[in-house]
């Protein structure tokens, strides 16, 4: 059985069932992560010498696929633990790694970005939060915007101004206990992806030790398009993939449902059928083109970043065509919230916006393949 597909029957045991709550009440999949946990997911990129699974940038993309086929929130949230973790990893000094993997191998413990503010918005490599140096320690205030998994995951990662040098930028790992922290928990009224609950999250004078600092002086910025993008942007196309597969079945399942007087269903009708051809042509060349990216990039191929841009456009704006045309298979009672294909088409709307947006990425993909770089 490959890590796909014993991913996905996870998935049907422990994230199927809490994905129609996690919507309803805009709570986090608690259940789910916590199931997770268990199993060992938290640790999937963890080298085996250390006490993981040792999987790589494929395993990563199929277990977020199986997730997000059963509720894109949880496979959104999943991917954005392992998108820090391997950041923690590749640049972290050896104490700060020894913590964290501790934390995930010992106590199940899983991470979180909080990347963008409200002035920047999407440029998360242009930070507002202020930082100065006291005593020894780093004093960080400001406000980041939009942190997913907010008071649920145990640590969070921050980018901020050096402290050192003009125009610097470093990547910082806030654990959720750190004194003048908080999240602002009424800010959240996201109309898609509703569990993940994006809300703000406020330092006040937070103080860190150096060691909370990843990597050296000013090299947030090559952290970010090194190891955040890559992994990020390939995690959200395979949300978004597990998004267009789930919204192909659910409209199927619906279509075939939906009996006349007559015994005619919907997928009798001529213009239902080409719908559903669509959206299942669709589902399947996000997947296929993810696939691609994935082992491209585990590869060491020269265009592996421009495959896993292309990925991330195909997928969400692959969903979003799906739902728009699943929302006129299902007509009235799907708008009258009957039917899972109204909240996914509200899932796959919120993928336009999530940084870096779809806009921004269609102009790195035109710079990647003609060989600029991106900024």
């Amino acid at each position: 059985m490959n890590y796909y597909k014993e991913s996905k029957e996870f998935a049907k045991k422990y994230v199927a069932p809490y994905s129609k709550r996690s919507d309803e009440e805009g709570k986090f999949p608690c259940e789910s992560f916590e199931e997770m946990g268990k199993a060992g997911y938290f640790k999937l990129l963890i080298p085996e010498e250390m006490g993981g699974l040792g999987k790589s940038a494929v395993e990563h993309q199929q277990a977020v696929l199986a997730f997000a086929e059963e509720n894109p929130t949880a496979g959104l949230c999943y991917m954005m633990h392992n998108v820090a973790l391997m950041t923690v990893l590749n640049y972290g000094n050896e104490e700060l790694k020894k913590k964290i993997v501790s934390d995930i191998v010992n106590d199940n413990k899983f991470l979180a970005l909080a990347y963008s503010e409200f002035g920047t918005g999407t440029h998360f490599y242009i930070p507002e939060v202020k930082v100065s140096k006291e005593d020894g320690k780093f004093v960080f205030n400001g406000t980041k915007s939009m942190v997913t998994s907010a008071t649920h995951a145990s640590y969070y990662l921050i980018l901020t101004p050096s402290t050192e040098t003009e125009d610097g930028i470093n990547n910082w790992i806030v654990p959720l206990e750190s004194e003048g922290l908080e999240f602002i928990m009424e800010h959240w009224k996201g109309i898609g992806m509703k569990g993940n609950v994006s809300c703000p999250m406020k330092m006040t004078n937070v103080k860190l030790d150096e060691v909370n600092r990843i990597g050296e002086d000013s090299s947030g910025v090559n952290q970010v398009f090194e190891t955040v993008a890559p992994y990020f942007i390939l995690g959200l196309a395979a949300v978004y993939t597990g998004l267009n597969l789930k919204l192909s079945r659910v409209t199927n399942e619906y279509a075939e449902k939906r009996v006349y007087p007559s015994g005619q269903n919907l997928t009798n009708i001529e213009t239902v059928q080409i719908h559903l051809s669509k959206i299942y042509r669709n589902a399947l060349a996000s997947k296929a083109l993810t696939e691609l990216a994935a082992r491209s990039f585990v590869d060491g191929e020269a265009d592996a970043v421009a495959k896993i841009i292309a990925a991330r456009i195909e997928a969400i704006e692959n969903s979003v065509e799906s739902s728009t045309l699943a929302m006129r298979v299902g007509g009235g009672k799907t708008y009258n919230q009957q039917s899972e294909i109204q909240r996914l088409m509200r899932d796959a709307y919120a993928g336009q916006i999530m940084a870096p947006s779809v806009d921004v990425l269609t102009v790195w993909l035109g710079k990647a393949i003609t060989g600029q770089p991106l900024l």
